[in-house]
């Protein structure tokens, strides 16, 4: 039995998809990377943009060919989409087998078992010799995601995630040290941990409380870890004890995405964003006074409602003062049942059009001058696919010369594409 997995949108939806396929693993599917050799598909989906709900529903029409072909096989649907979506979902694409919302992760299991259980009772029969460690081991690469929390207490206007996701959650800190070291067992040399505002983490463990920086100098000695990464922190969270966690814990890696959103105040504040610009840069040097070589990246909105063009000088403004080595810019689009969706979307679609491709350039720019300055230097990369990987500062890169996935290697870089670092390893 081969399992096909498809992850839509942000790390927390791969690393849903990456859990849930656990329960699938103890049933006996193994991973397949082609749809056509599987006897079950497992859409991992988004919605947190309309694109992404879009590109879901696109998807599973596409299916119905492979359903129909075989229809003993099994078609699941699951995350924010089919948290919103769910019986729209089910009537309008009734070839799905099992739809499991953002909110009912937790439950996949049961939920597996109640609804497969008698499609695959042969397989239920042999179900005890697949373990947790098995299982682990099958889905597990080099580098892998671990979820610590779900869901958000903010209320950011534009931002649908705590409708679909619901309120916080946080994983019990024996939970997360007990995964965390099965995927090192399994062979994961890098962890980065998931979670809607990842930093907003707070837990009791021995009666004591335990917050995001404790957390990571938690992870950070457990033995056969390399590397600790994070995402995504919200900033009003970034603090001196998480700064101070960063910079003195080995494995955490100097690179933080940090979602600024807007340069503009007014904006900040039709957002809901908890923070001002000067707060916000703030942060920024605060960080890179601890942490020197910091590779930082961010998220943008272009064309929020009523933004002006000198709201938009702005975000390009602090674009230029912050220097970002990435980021991920996007044209605003109206959530059903957000703030901001109650706005009219008066910014026109030419207009986020343009405005989109001037800071699209300006952040290219950016991104070749931190490439470039990489050029001459010798960096450790992690081998995550024989000899194509990542150096600490999330740089991808590529090398010449002997390759095991796994090792940390030291590359001296040759040159750089317009994404990627070139080299030869040492």
């Amino acid at each position: 039995m081969k399992l096909h997995t498809i992850a839509l949108g942000c790390q927390m939806s791969a690393a849903d998809a990456d859990e849930m396929a656990m329960p699938l693993a103890r049933r006996g599917f193994t991973p397949t990377s082609t749809p056509d050799d599987a006897d079950a598909i497992l859409i991992s989906t988004c919605t947190v943009r309309q694109h992404a709900e879009d590109r879901a529903l696109s998807l599973i029409g596409s299916l119905r060919p492979w359903k129909e072909e075989r229809p003993e096989r099994v078609l699941i649907v699951a995350g924010c989409a089919a948290e919103r979506l769910g019986p729209w979902i089910q009537q309008r694409f009734p070839f799905v087998d099992l739809i499991v919302g953002a909110k009912s992760i937790d439950s996949f299991p049961q939920l597996v078992e109640d609804a497969l259980g008698a499609r695959f009772d042969f397989l239920a029969e042999t179900a005890e010799t697949f373990d947790t460690h098995g299982a682990a081991e099958s889905f597990s690469p080099v580098s892998s995601y671990l979820t610590i929390m779900r869901g958000c207490n903010y209320s950011c206007s534009y931002c649908i995630v705590p409708a679909v996701r619901g309120r916080e959650l946080y994983r019990p800190v024996s939970d997360i040290l007990n995964e965390a070291r099965r995927k090192i067992e399994s062979g994961a040399r890098e962890l980065t941990l998931l979670g809607q505002t990842v930093n907003s983490y707070e837990s009791i463990n021995n009666g004591q409380t335990v917050d995001f920086a404790d957390l990571l100098r938690l992870i950070d000695p457990l033995p056969g870890l390399k590397r600790l990464r994070f995402m995504s922190p919200h900033p009003y969270y970034v603090d001196q004890n998480m700064i101070a966690a960063m910079a003195q814990c080995p494995t955490v890696c100097p690179q933080l995405h940090l979602p600024v959103q807007s340069g503009c105040d007014r904006l900040l504040k039709l957002m809901r964003r908890n923070y001002t610009r000067a707060q916000f840069m703030n942060k920024v040097r605060l960080l890179r006074q601890a942490i020197p070589d910091i590779v930082l990246s961010t998220d943008i909105i272009v064309g929020f409602p009523t933004e002006t063009e000198d709201d938009f000088e702005e975000t390009l403004s602090l674009v230029a003062e912050l220097e970002p080595a990435s980021a991920y810019c996007f044209k605003y689009s109206p959530r059903q049942s957000t703030e901001s969706s109650l706005r009219a979307d008066d910014v026109p679609q030419i207009v986020k059009e343009e405005r989109l491709g001037r800071l699209n350039a300006l952040v290219d720019r950016l991104t070749e001058r931190a490439l470039d300055a990489h050029v001459g230097q010798t960096v450790e990369a992690l081998d995550e696919q024989g000899g194509f990987g990542r150096t600490r500062g999330g740089f991808k890169m590529k090398w010449t010369g002997p390759a095991q996935p796994g090792q940390l290697v030291r590359v001296t870089v040759a040159g750089a594409t317009r994404r990627t670092l070139l080299g030869d390893k040492l």
